[in-house]
């Protein structure tokens, strides 16, 4: 039996994990964790009995242990509860599906109790990869990717010697935007953004894989994920999402994996690798598919991308400034305070006034997150 512990299960990843979850009755939830949708956790702990149950606040750990206090599971709150969560014994594997920097303090917890980890959360990585990677190392804990990208490069490097990698072709859909000029760009509002031709997900990575600075984190990730240099990590707009990603190696082969847009496909091969699992669903059908096509990414119009490749290349906090400013940025389009445009110009503007630190500790990452937030709140609040 093997036994999970999911941080951030009321999300698209989570929600997905579940479904897994569901068709694998050898898999068992040991615990949950959300933000404060306390109603869908009801349903889900209903559901999947965990042991322990998080909310990120007191008042939606309050109202949960209300609504589920005819039932024998623990209720926590906060930071706290979510590194109680990540070192808990009986869990062997912990799904990281949590948004933004609260995921690098449970991972590293969840490393150094000797947990693998299904990483989801992009900022782990972005912002604290020298240290995630060199302790998971130490502790001989395996990190396997839950993105369809970063997944796929894994599943082309299996069987394969990590030296004879020549270079890692991340592949883009382009986003809803592609082939679009500045000025069109200028007129877009968030309707248009939340608009993904190909993929269902969250609001704000929606909006982030239209400005391709999801993308932008992905190269980031597969730096550390892969241990590539900068110069190996080759962005590739592919518009039918079939390839999901792929890897060139010394002899000039290319090993790519296929598949339709259905992230329980990660999720599922992070949770049993190195076991292939059946998994219902679409196939792929090469003939109805008949053709695929490639361009080069723009980056001068979608200079999120431009901007992760500078950030990377700066490293310590750098990366750090370009993420914080692109949540916050993206927060406040969503909420119609700035134009499309003005996203990747704020992220732009955090970058060009810091001084970076290099190897930072995660002390100094959180500062630097929080610093970036004050930035971007006061630049718009002139």
């Amino acid at each position: 039996m093997k036994k999970i512990a999911i941080l951030g299960s009321t999300g698209s990843i989570g929600t997905q994990t579940l479904e897994v979850v569901r068709r694998n009755p050898d898999v068992r939830v040991s615990a949950l964790a959300a933000g404060t949708n306390a109603e869908k956790m009801e349903k889900q702990i209903r559901e999947f009995r965990p042991r322990i149950a998080g909310m990120w606040t007191e008042a939606a750990a309050k109202e949960l242990r209300a609504r589920v206090a005819d039932l024998d599971v623990k209720i926590v709150a906060g930071m706290e509860g979510m590194l109680e969560i990540a070192v808990m014994p009986e869990s062997h594997v912990l799904v990281t599906a949590i948004v933004g920097m609260i995921g690098i303090r449970p991972t590293i917890a969840a490393i150094e109790a000797a947990k693998d980890i299904a990483l989801a959360n992009k900022e782990t990585l972005v912002t604290a990869g020298h240290i995630i990677t060199s302790l998971a190392r130490k502790r001989g804990v395996s990190i396997l990717p839950v993105d369809s990208e970063h997944s796929a490069v894994f599943q082309s490097l299996n069987g394969e010697s990590a030296k004879r990698v020549e270079k890692i072709l991340l592949t883009a859909s382009g986003g809803p935007f592609r082939g679009w000029s500045r000025e069109k760009l200028a007129q877009v509002k968030v309707e248009d953004a939340l608009r993904h031709p190909n993929w269902s997900m969250g609001r704000k990575i929606t909006v982030d894989s239209s400005t391709l600075v999801n993308k932008g984190l992905e190269v980031m990730e597969a730096r550390w994920l892969f241990n590539v240099g900068l110069d190996r990590i080759q962005v590739v707009v592919h518009p039918q999402s079939v390839i999901h990603s792929a890897v060139q190696f010394a002899d000039g082969a290319i090993m790519a994996q296929m598949g339709v847009p259905d992230m329980k496909l990660p999720i599922q091969y992070a949770l049993f690798y190195p076991d292939r699992r059946p998994m219902p669903g679409k196939r792929l059908d090469l003939f109805e598919l008949g053709s695929m096509s490639f361009e080069k990414p723009d980056l001068e119009t979608f200079r999120g991308l431009k901007l992760a490749y500078q950030a990377a290349e700066a490293g310590g906090t750098m990366p750090t400034v370009y993420n914080a400013a692109n949540e916050r940025a993206v927060a406040l389009f969503l909420d119609r305070k700035i134009t499309y445009l003005q996203i990747p110009e704020l992220i732009g503007e955090a970058m060009n006034r810091h001084r970076v630190t290099p190897n930072p500790t995660v002390d100094k990452i959180l500062e630097t997150e929080q610093e970036t937030y004050e930035y971007i709140s006061g630049r718009i609040s002139r």
